[in-house]
């Protein structure tokens, strides 16, 4: 959300843009119509833009919504969650956990946590390096609920992960190469020396 004097900017960020905009535009212009409204907003002075998601194994929102469609659609947990984990690392994350807690077959309900790779939790790198979503799915035996947390991997430029380094990252420099010391020849040692008044 960008607020400027004049109008109130609302980005919205999606995987599949096309069905947030709808067809020559209507569904957008319907959506501002209804946060104008709801809001109390004047005439014109708000605006939605759909922004597309550039890497979704990225974006623990997109992926917790693909695990609660995963389980809407009847696939078991624990093969739903590795599925999940197993696309996200492959799409070069650091670190993946997917809690998924309620009635899991049985009427007592349990929570079942899934993790792979390393996974920061305190301090100030947690604000940039992990990005955490948390769903709720309405199932026949009642609600579960579902947290996906994202650890980043660390991106130069900034675009896949954030720029800045991890505080406690080691980097380990090549060795540079000795260049060997020549051992003076024996002619050179002979004519060295005092050679006093000649």
């Amino acid at each position: 959300v960008r607020v400027t004097p004049i109008r109130t900017e609302i980005i919205i960020r999606a995987t599949r843009t096309r069905e947030v905009l709808g067809e020559k535009g209507r569904r957008i212009r319907e959506l501002t119509a209804v946060v104008q409204k709801r809001y109390g907003f004047p005439e014109n002075s708000v605006e939605l833009f759909a922004e597309r998601v550039e890497n979704r194994a990225s974006c623990a929102m997109a992926q917790c919504e693909s695990l609660r469609y995963k389980l809407l659609g009847g696939l078991a947990a624990r093969r739903a969650c590795y599925g999940v984990i197993r696309f996200i690392m492959e799409n070069g994350a650091k670190g993946v956990e997917v809690i998924i807690s309620g009635k899991l077959r049985a009427q007592r309900a349990k929570a079942m946590k899934f993790k792979d790779g390393y996974l920061i939790s305190t301090g100030e790198p947690k604000k940039h390096y992990i990005a955490e979503a948390v769903r709720h799915v309405c199932m026949r035996q009642g609600m579960l609920g579902i947290k996906v947390k994202i650890m980043l991997a660390h991106d130069p430029l900034g675009i896949m992960g954030p720029k800045m380094p991890l505080p406690d990252n080691v980097i380990i420099h090549e060795p540079k190469e000795d260049v060997p010391v020549m051992q003076p020849n024996a002619e050179d040692q002979a004519q060295g020396g005092y050679q006093g008044d000649q």
